[in-house]
């Protein structure tokens, strides 16, 4: 299943290196090298600037395009950086933050606000009436690092905590190339419901080509489990 168009735009090279990958990790760099080799990305191009800005945008214009067109009958509402709190679960939130404003004590027992002010890098709403309705929070990582993952954790950890009615779709969306990274958010309590990867069927034949058993054993794992799927089968799983 080959990526959304907008994927392989997305990689470039720099002092000749992926730029999803780690210069200090051979096996990163081995991996990322094979992805962008089947993805068809030229050696002279350096990609976007800012390669985790590009891969937000390129998949709130995605889904802004594939939703209607496989569940016309609905609203969508896709937005970067939205707060939660403008959504009908987490409405009540925005109280809350305001009272934690004001009251010193509840600061000090719960927290400050800025705990509150989740803003997902993606949200998927569907507007019914006057109100939007919270259907998916999407955590865009270029790459996966120690920082980012706990990051993605205490979001979705919170994101289930307090909401008011139906949950919604948690995932996460990655270019990172190591197996053993992935693991480190896809494996866990089911904090998200997947992560998605951008090209994983290039990933698979990658690792197999130039991983270490180790690499190859993780990988095995992510996918036979359905911790790591493939990006282009995120909006039908929206629309179910």
């Amino acid at each position: 299943m080959p990526p959304p168009p907008f994927v392989a735009g997305l990689f470039g090279w720099r002092k000749g290196f992926p730029t999803c990958a780690d210069k200090d990790s051979v096996a990163s760099v081995g991996i990322a090298t094979g992805v962008m080799n089947r993805l068809g990305v030229a050696h002279t191009a350096t990609g976007p600037l800012d390669p985790g800005s590009a891969l937000e945008n390129g998949l709130a214009d995605w889904l802004r395009a594939e939703l209607p067109l496989l569940d016309p009958t609905r609203e969508w509402v896709v937005d970067k950086g939205r707060l939660v709190s403008t959504f009908e679960q987490y409405a009540h939130l925005e109280r809350v933050r305001d009272l934690l404003d004001e009251e010193g004590t509840l600061r000090a027992e719960m927290g400050g606000p800025e705990d509150y002010l989740i803003k997902p890098d993606v949200t998927v709403g569907i507007r019914i009436k006057t109100a939007d309705v919270l259907h998916a929070c999407i955590s865009s990582k270029w790459t996966i690092r120690s920082d980012r993952v706990q990051n993605v954790r205490h979001e979705a950890v919170m994101l289930i905590r307090h909401r008011r009615g139906r949950q919604p779709h948690i995932v996460a969306v990655t270019a990172e190339p190591l197996p053993t990274r992935l693991a480190s958010i896809a494996r866990g309590t089911g904090e998200v419901d997947a992560v998605y990867h951008v090209a994983l069927d290039e990933l698979m034949k990658a690792t197999e080509e130039v991983g270490t058993v180790h690499q190859k054993q993780a990988l095995n794992e992510l996918v036979t489990q359905n911790r790591l799927l493939n990006l282009n089968t995120l909006p039908s799983t929206l629309v179910i």
